[in-house]
């Protein structure tokens, strides 16, 4: 990847105004900078959004903000003063998508309903990514990931059998909610791009559903076979084995051996061919019935040897496994080092800083490498110049509060 401020990806041209806090939507918007779209990041005067103030934080500059939110420009503008709203309105203008997360009703308290910014700008995608929707008994509920994660069923699949459920140390809610708030956006783009007369349209993304969506099979097994699905540790319940183990000094890692040939595999690399013929373990329904007899024999056996005995042998009869890695595991790992998946982000505080690589690659085209999210307000001559608001304007407006 080349150090450049080019945007070479597939959403060249598209501009994303980017007024929604903290996590979720935001992240959505700068997976479509990382592709070539310019993102204006629009932030309250005072800087609150709470990002800005979560861990991890170094000499009050705000880390988790700086990656979070890479590729973007900044402007600050307070759109529930009027003046905010009048300015708001000449800028949606020039924007092809708008991303918001308030609560349910919150732009149209403020005039900016989804009929006056159409009739400003046709063909804007509006996307409004909230916890439960633009409908429905919860519309107006504060959403959190781990609120979208409890409710979906996500959490309920993690933790041992005999615990609590267990929520995990990231907000995995906000960030598959974004992933879908990328692709929507990507979609609607694409569907715009196809017919030059397409209106833009409002899109309803909530990120329960977001989550709930990658759970395919929950609801048909519950109608269909009258299970429901519960945390089971680190063990499946649909294939075996697929566990997480530890070895005799100490490591743990997962291996999947969830095919035949790869049980098969397995089976000689511990030097035990008779488990391929036993009667428990002999097929994958079998095994599924009797895992907890299976994971006895392969924890057994895995205690016994090295860390680096089992990888050796699982690496040399091409079974699935990994050590379970921190971030000084993933830093060090040579793969991951020869394709980069840690870049480096221009930064003027720290020079740079690093966080994850554009995804996917596009073979044959030089991906941008963005820097690190503005700082508070950072653009806002470049951006208002646009609107013809000189130096004596904006500072007038800041004093008034509205930038």
């Amino acid at each position: 990847m080349n150090q450049n401020d080019s945007h070479t990806g597939s959403l060249a041209g598209v501009r994303i105004l980017d007024m929604a806090t903290v996590l979720a939507a935001p992240s959505g918007a700068t997976l479509c900078a990382d592709h070539g779209a310019q993102v204006v990041k629009l932030e309250l005067p005072n800087g609150s959004d709470a990002l800005r103030h979560m861990q991890p934080v170094k000499d009050g500059q705000p880390l988790w903000w700086k990656v979070a939110n890479r590729g973007k420009k900044g402007i600050t503008l307070d759109v529930r003063k009027p003046r905010g709203r009048e300015i708001f309105l000449g800028l949606i203008a020039g924007f092809d998508v708008l991303v918001e997360n308030f609560r349910t009703g919150s732009l149209d308290r403020w005039g900016l309903d989804i009929e006056t910014l159409h009739r400003i700008n046709p063909r804007l995608i509006v996307v409004r990514l909230t916890g439960f929707g633009q409908t429905g008994p919860y519309r107006q509920r504060a959403g959190f990931a781990r609120v979208f994660e409890a409710m979906s069923g996500f959490t309920n699949l993690t933790g041992m059998p005999d615990g609590p459920p267990l929520h995990g140390n990231f907000p995995f809610g906000d960030s598959i909610a974004g992933v879908f708030c990328a692709f929507a956006i990507a979609a609607e783009i694409a569907r715009l791009r196809a017919d030059p007369q397409a209106r833009g349209v409002e899109v309803d993304l909530a990120a329960t559903e977001a989550l709930f969506r990658l759970f395919d099979p929950l609801a048909v097994e519950h109608e269909q076979l009258g299970q429901v699905r519960h945390a089971v540790g680190n063990r499946t319940t649909y294939t075996a084995p697929s566990n997480m183990y530890c070895s005799q000094d100490g490591v743990y890692f997962t291996v999947v051996a969830s095919s035949q040939a790869v049980y098969e595999r397995l089976c000689q690399a511990l030097g035990h061919p008779e488990w391929i013929e036993d009667p428990r373990f002999d097929t994958l329904p079998h095994r599924v019935q009797h895992m907890q007899a299976l994971d006895s024999e392969l924890e057994c056996r895995f205690t016994g040897l090295s860390f680096e005995r089992v990888s050796a042998l699982l690496d040399q009869f091409q079974v699935p496994f990994s050590k379970v890695y921190d971030i000084e595991d993933i830093k060090a790992d040579a793969h991951f080092q020869s394709r980069q998946m840690i870049i480096r982000l221009a930064d003027p505080e720290y020079g740079s800083l690093p966080a994850p690589c554009v995804v996917p690659r596009v073979v044959g085209r030089a991906m941008p490498v963005p820097h690190t999210g503005p700082a508070v307000g950072e653009h806002n001559a470049e951006i208002y110049a646009s609107l013809g608001l000189d130096t004596g304007a904006l500072a007038k407006l800041r004093a008034q509060g509205v930038i």
